[in-house]
């Protein structure tokens, strides 16, 4: 516990005297929305350049893969896996480059795009097999509340349950078989708001699907933190295998759109919720966890063939949403719109973004959670593993549910890591996946991209690391994360409502 107790102490001593941190960032970062224009605390944000609630407000289809990472598209340059529709839509609509969800578990992510807000404000919900209660409001009740019809098909805000939420539906709407019913049941004159949740690429995966589509393992770009093998080669063909049939998917809805001429009054915006899911990807804070595709087309509003380099933090969906459809966001959001730098009216700096991750399966001795939060900027990522005494992707024997390292989805590449950990090639992917963590990580990403190498204990980075500390700890306490305050097992006493062995304890 001695890493935890230092960052405890460093922390206590920054917020004792937080205006002389922030000095440290500078009087521009001090302010919300400085370094962290995607993320904002409680206070309302001024919206000039709202829209006027017109007859024409536009309909919204949000489409939302399940695991898949940045940049694993065609549109970014991945020449094996196809993705037709999403490069149609970046091509006449804007591409985003540093779009992050949240954090990189289901359920919290799905929560903090539905209500706006970071997820450690969301109390239970900001763990992966939750509830979310019904005082956290999200944007397609208000939409509804203001005139849209809005639903939902497959996998909308979970894996959770409803049952004490106080809520009768998902939150993401009413449940529809296929859009075309949906489409179908949109009264006349009213703007329609529909989730499309895909269960593409989650796992488990049909083995040799990636080959059998025609794809080649030679040509595929192993991420640095996998092994460089056959059997991983094949498992990510596999995986692009089911981006491709996602894609797919999202083409039938947007053909729909297209025949029945509504498309270009429509807000497509095609994307994912957390990272592949592989081995220091989903349910980690380094890119491939949290760095999502994001595509989005808007004809009557957006200029097409844009690419935008600027962070987008996944929290904003729903008050850029709520503000194309001419309402103002809600005083709670964390994030804020940014249809200005969507429709190009208001180009913005931003230069940082926030990242958190609690409970992801329960799959640690005491049902505890893995806490960390994390600042991204352009250059460099500095992560606070908040319990480094605990393993990062679960304890290697099974506690409660999934297996051993049970935060790591089981998969060939998981699987091949595990049984030649002690092989001096194996050896150092299975430390970067799965053993215990410093309490603080840094990593400089123009020197370092695949975020392998941490820098936190060098000299030359120690002006960095407590820059980068200082926001991280402002943005904490400015958004009421109850870690700013130090311990809490709150999140560890939340119920989890996905499967678990019958009896307690390890099995």
């Amino acid at each position: 516990m001695g890493e935890y107790s230092d960052i405890l102490s460093r922390r206590d001593a920054l917020q004792r005297g937080l205006g002389a941190a922030m000095a440290l960032v500078g009087s521009s970062t001090a302010a919300r929305g400085g370094e962290a224009p995607g993320e904002r605390g409680s206070a309302p944000r001024s919206t000039p350049d709202q829209p006027k609630r017109t007859g024409s407000r536009p309909n919204i289809l949000f489409a939302i893969a399940d695991d898949w990472s940045w940049p694993h598209a065609g549109a970014y340059g991945d020449e094996v896996v196809k993705t037709p529709v999403f490069d149609r839509i970046a091509r006449e609509g804007v591409l985003f480059t540093h779009a992050f969800c949240a954090s990189p578990s289901c359920t919290p992510s799905r929560g903090g795009i539905l209500t706006g807000q970071a997820i450690h404000r969301l109390e239970e919900g900001g763990n992966l097999w939750s509830i979310l209660r019904d005082k956290f409001r999200v944007y397609p009740d208000i939409l509804e509340a203001e005139g849209y019809f809005v639903g939902h098909m497959g996998k909308g805000w979970g894996p959770g349950t409803l049952e004490g939420s106080g809520r009768t539906r998902n939150p993401a709407g009413p449940r529809f078989e296929t859009f075309k019913q949906f489409h179908e049941s949109v009264p006349e004159g009213k703007p329609s708001c529909f989730w499309f949740g895909s269960h593409d690429p989650h796992r488990p995966y049909k083995k040799g699907t990636g080959l059998e589509a025609g794809m080649k393992t030679e040509d595929v770009v192993v991420p640095p933190f996998l092994p460089d093998t056959h059997e991983v080669r094949e498992d990510i063909v596999d995986y692009y295998f089911e981006v491709q049939r996602f894609d797919s998917q999202v083409g039938e809805l947007v053909e729909l759109l297209e025949t029945s001429g509504q498309l270009d009054n429509t807000i497509v915006v095609m994307t994912s919720d957390n990272g592949m899911p592989f081995p220091r990807a989903k349910a980690n804070l380094y890119d491939y966890g949290t760095r999502m595709p994001l595509a989005i087309r808007w004809p009557a509003r957006v200029k097409g063939g844009r690419t935008v380099d600027e962070f987008i933090s996944f929290t904003e969906f729903a008050p850029t949403f709520l503000q194309a459809a001419g309402l103002k966001p809600l005083p709670e959001m964390t994030g804020r719109s940014f249809l200005g730098l969507l429709t190009g009216e208001r180009p913005e700096r931003r230069t940082a973004l926030y990242l958190e991750r609690e409970r992801h399966a329960q799959v640690r001795e005491g049902d505890r959670s893995y806490p960390m939060r994390a600042v991204r900027t352009k250059q460099f990522l500095y992560i606070e593993n908040l319990r480094p005494n605990l393993w990062p992707a679960g304890d290697p024997e099974k506690w409660r549910a999934v297996g051993p390292f049970g935060d790591v989805d089981g998969s060939p590449t998981k699987r091949l890591i595990l049984d030649r950990r002690d092989d001096a090639e194996m050896a150092k992917f299975f430390r970067a996946a799965f053993a215990k963590r410093p309490a603080e990580e840094l990593y400089d990403l123009s020197r370092d991209p695949g975020q392998l190498n941490n820098v936190a204990n060098r000299r030359e980075y120690a002006a960095v690391k407590k820059r980068l500390r200082a926001q991280l700890i402002h943005w904490m306490a400015d958004t009421e994360d109850p870690r700013a305050k130090g311990e809490t097992d709150f999140w560890d006493r939340c119920p989890y409502f996905g499967k678990t062995s019958k009896e307690s304890g390890r099995k």
